[in-house]
């Protein structure tokens, strides 16, 4: 890896307009470009949005049929889409005729299949024609909308698997199957809770525009500022402050957003000039930022779309997602602060004074408040609320607590003391901005969910994921090893050219079953495929969060994220612990609540520092630093140690922490020579 070198004492680093927008250009590669639009156009566009975002808080709490939430939710998302997303960049800041007549033809998609009512949904295995015109053109729609917010990549893929569903038959064996005719296929895709308005569009409507309302309630209330000058004021004053600060400011921003790119250009438009005056070089900067930002998809309270999908999957509470991630987000985060240390270490940062905003005491008596709105979250869920209904009051009270302070308030305190104009104060309210942002946050997300919907609808109906699960352990030869590193290069394969909520909905139905058939419990098997759908966020070409970090450096996009990787691919070994041994389940704290009250916690403690040991010893590994410089023989000690600490067996432990001993071991005798009077 490359060394970070010291810039001049005297050269204040600056991130300039271009290199912010370059980095902004990643953020709409990754939720789409959006129009920018002015006059009545904008303020219908809001109008719509702010209406969508109302419509879901009050199906919230208020009782609508699962039938009817998920066509109306994807209209919404259609409608929404096709006049906000433009179809090339042409076209962009204004709407076209076509437009209007693919957002309207979105909403009679949706009409047609809630008046058509049960007749409609019963019809599914011989579906008339006008079913089949409304199918097709959902299903093209949709297509077109991934398109316009994700790329190309995304609709190929579906396409693919639509034509195996009709051409099927003439495939060779294992994959052949009987074949359908179009007729069959679109009942099954559009008339029955099974394809497009499947599992991922009931999340969709149901939970993840929830917590993207949530997390723009929190980012218009001045939260991510606060998480920001938090970490500032915590962290500085030592040698690895600057790191330290990255690590701290990434979990609390990424939180409650989800996102690893927003993450990481928020982030790294302020962090990025003290890492570079701590000595950081451009794609070591970049790299620690992205990873930061990659944070932002594995941590509790939000942990990204397809945390919520988990749940869905698996037919367990949200809260047991949570659970499931509090021990893998600790090393995650433990590998990145001791990378950080190491750092510090390795290139001789000297203690680096960091401007802060405030002292800790005075911002955190100023603004405890976003502290609440986050944990509030689980508390309410421990309290015994659905996910759905927590994340709805915690909403509540991230907009009730904003009016503690006057700059944070949602709505301005002039709009209560009969100050200036009312319609100004209460329509360009950062409220009004919050509802907005909530809903257009979520086009993407929803727009992949509803894709991978199409991508369900046809393993389900063709048996593909038996299948494919049957190649795998054919190649694998019935070895769980074999098969749980065929299954982590599925997945990181498939990753390579789809975002990961796609990915994890992708290979939780075509590669899962393979770890399941083999005796993984289904939550380890999942767990084990989100947290390597994750690793997309930082493998090229999609590599979105590094090249945004190295468009706001100055850095070379591939070093950047080749940095990025020596940041995160230690905490990235852990899965296979829950996934090689029963013992290593306690890493997901046994996968449930009710599992965990019986659970042997010297058990869980144990395979705890087992990882931990083993994430260290690849940390010094791949940085070539312990306690001192390694040496190539202490190094390969180190990285071996790491390996086999992460092989759940009481054979591989003892040889990785004897390994550890001896490296270290070697460590102090040298370090000790080296001080010794000659």
């Amino acid at each position: 890896m490359s060394e970070p070198t010291r810039p001049e004492e005297n050269l204040e680093p600056v991130i300039s307009d271009a290199a912010l927008r370059k980095a902004e250009e990643f953020i709409e590669e990754e939720e789409g470009a959006a129009n920018r639009l002015s006059g009545w156009l904008a303020g219908f566009i809001t109008f719509t949005a702010v209406a969508m975002s109302a419509f879901h808080l009050y199906t919230a709490y208020g009782l609508l049929a699962t039938q009817t939430l998920r066509p109306v939710h994807v209209a919404w998302v259609l409608f929404l889409s096709f006049l906000v997303f433009p179809v090339a960049q042409r076209y962009r800041h204004r709407i076209m005729w076509w437009d209007w007549i693919l957002a309207l033809l979105s909403v009679a998609v949706a009409v047609y299949l809630i008046q058509g009512g049960d007749d409609f949904t019963d019809r599914n295995t011989s579906p008339e024609n006008w079913d089949i015109f409304f199918g097709v053109a959902l299903i093209l729609m949709v297509m077109e909308v991934m398109r316009r917010t994700n790329g190309w990549i995304m609709p190929m893929i579906t396409s693919a698997f639509i034509l195996y569903a009709l051409f099927g038959a003439y495939l060779p064996h294992p994959w052949t199957h009987k074949g359908y005719e179009v007729g069959r296929l679109i009942g099954h895709m559009y008339m029955t809770l099974e394809g497009i308005y499947g599992v991922a569009v009931d999340v969709s409507s149901s939970l993840i525009i929830l917590f993207t309302i949530f997390g723009a309630f929190l980012q218009y209330s001045g939260a991510g500022k606060f998480y920001i000058d938090f970490s500032f004021a915590a962290m500085g004053g030592k040698p690895s402050g600057a790191g330290r600060t990255v690590v701290l400011a990434s979990f609390l921003l990424g939180g409650p957003s989800g996102s690893g790119v927003a993450t990481t250009v928020t982030l790294g438009a302020v962090a990025y000039p003290m890492l570079a005056k701590a000595g950081y070089e451009r794609n070591a900067a970049g790299g620690l930022l992205a990873a930061g930002g990659l944070g932002a998809i594995i941590s509790p309270p939000v942990l990204g779309a397809a945390a919520f999908l988990i749940a869905e999957f698996l037919k367990i509470s949200y809260l047991d997602v949570l659970l499931m991630a509090v021990i893998p987000t600790i090393l995650f985060y433990l590998a990145l602060f001791l990378m950080v240390e190491i750092d510090a270490r390795k290139y001789h940062m000297g203690k680096l004074l960091i401007e802060k905003a405030d002292t800790v005491w005075n911002l955190t008596r100023h603004y405890w408040y976003h502290f609440l709105s986050l944990i509030s979250i689980v508390a309410f869920m421990m309290w015994g609320f659905s996910p759905v209904l927590s994340v709805f009051w915690a909403t509540v009270v991230s907009f009730v607590t904003s009016f503690l302070r006057r700059d944070t308030a949602l709505f301005s305190y002039d709009l209560f003391g009969g100050k200036g104009r009312i319609a100004d104060l209460i329509f360009r309210s950062p409220f009004v901005k919050a509802m907005e942002g909530g809903s257009i946050g979520v086009l993407n997300v929803a727009a992949t969910c509803a894709g991978a919907g199409i991508i369900v609808g046809v393993v389900t109906l063709t048996g593909l994921g038996l299948k494919f699960s049957s190649i795998v352990i054919d190649y694998a030869g019935g070895s769980l090893l074999l098969t749980a590193i065929y299954t982590s290069l599925v997945v990181w394969i498939v990753g390579l050219a789809v975002p990961v909520t796609a990915s994890y909905i992708i290979c939780a139905v075509i590669a899962a079953p393979a770890l399941i058939k083999l005796g993984v419990p289904d939550f380890a098997a999942h767990m084990f495929i989100f947290y390597y759908a994750v690793l997309s966020e930082v493998s090229p070409p999609t590599a979105l969060s590094p090249f945004a970090a190295a468009a706001i450096t100055g850095g070379d996009p591939y070093k950047t994220t080749l940095q990025c990787w020596k940041y995160t691919v230690p905490a990235f070994l852990v899965p296979f612990m829950f996934v090689l041994d029963p013992s290593g389940q306690g890493l997901l704290l046994m996968g449930s609540t009710k599992a965990l009250a019986a659970a042997n916690w010297w058990s869980i403690a144990e395979v705890t520092l087992t990882a931990a040991v083993g994430i260290a010893a690849l940390a010094g590994g791949f940085q070539g630093w312990a306690l001192i410089k390694t040496n190539l023989l202490e190094r390969w000690m180190l990285i071996i140690a790491g390996f086999a600490l992460v092989y759940p067996t009481s054979l591989a432990d003892l040889i990785g922490f004897g390994l550890v001993a001896a490296a270290l071991g070697l460590q102090l005798l040298r370090r000790s020579a080296a001080a010794a009077p000659a």
